[in-house]
């Protein structure tokens, strides 16, 4: 099969964020069908909503190659759970990988319906980060685009710099890696630093 620049992102993404969606299920102790389930909602859940909302066809059910690529995601990440915990937070890291990488095919998918420039970055946004807040409501956590963590700010300063390098003619690939790359060393800089937002809160005294 022939897979354009996009395509490779969108199965990478899939598959990154299947293995993030995984890791999060088997720490709430699902069973390997919910595992599955949470596993599939974090990978298609941003692009699916990007989708309906540009009303163009829903990605993955015209690409069974975004299927296989959830279910080795999520079999993967059963079967070497240990091995995948190399990193401190290793949800962060795949998590940050999946946020990168569905951030950019937002924001291009945006550009080829000639969509304002504006809405290209908050599409890219919403298929970076809606699958992430579907799968935290899925495991009853408070998803983390809700908090004070820098996540879809990331995802918002990729987009931007995809338009600039658009702006300044910077060829595919680096069009896309260059903001790939600063979505994930955002996302993992802010959590290895603990950096986030200011708080809009008064911290009670003592």
């Amino acid at each position: 099969m022939n897979f354009n620049v996009i395509e490779y992102i969108n199965i990478s993404g899939s598959f990154v964020f299947a293995v993030s969606g995984a890791l999060i299920a088997m720490k709430r102790k699902l069973d390997p069908f919910g595992v599955l389930i949470v596993s599939f909602i974090t990978a298609v859940g941003g692009g699916t909503l990007r989708d309906i909302l540009i009303d163009r066809p829903v990605f993955w059910l015209y690409d069974t190659t975004i299927l296989y690529a959830v279910l080795a995601g999520s079999i993967i990440a059963m079967i070497f759970k240990t091995k995948l915990n190399f990193f401190d937070k290793p949800m962060f890291l795949y998590d940050a990988l999946g946020l990168g990488l569905f951030t950019i095919t937002g924001v291009q998918i945006g550009l080829e319906n000639n969509l304002d420039y504006l809405i290209c970055v908050l599409l890219g946004t919403v298929t970076g980060v809606f699958g992430g807040v579907l799968r935290d409501i899925v495991v009853n956590k408070i998803p983390v685009v809700f908090k004070q963590e820098i996540y879809a700010t990331a995802s918002i300063l990729g987009g931007l710099m995809y338009l600039v390098l658009m702006d300044v003619n910077i060829q595919k690939p680096y069009l896309q890696i260059v903001p790939i790359v600063l979505i994930i060393l955002i996302r993992l800089i802010a959590v290895y630093f603990n950096i986030s937002l200011p708080s809009i809160y008064k911290k009670k005294k003592a």
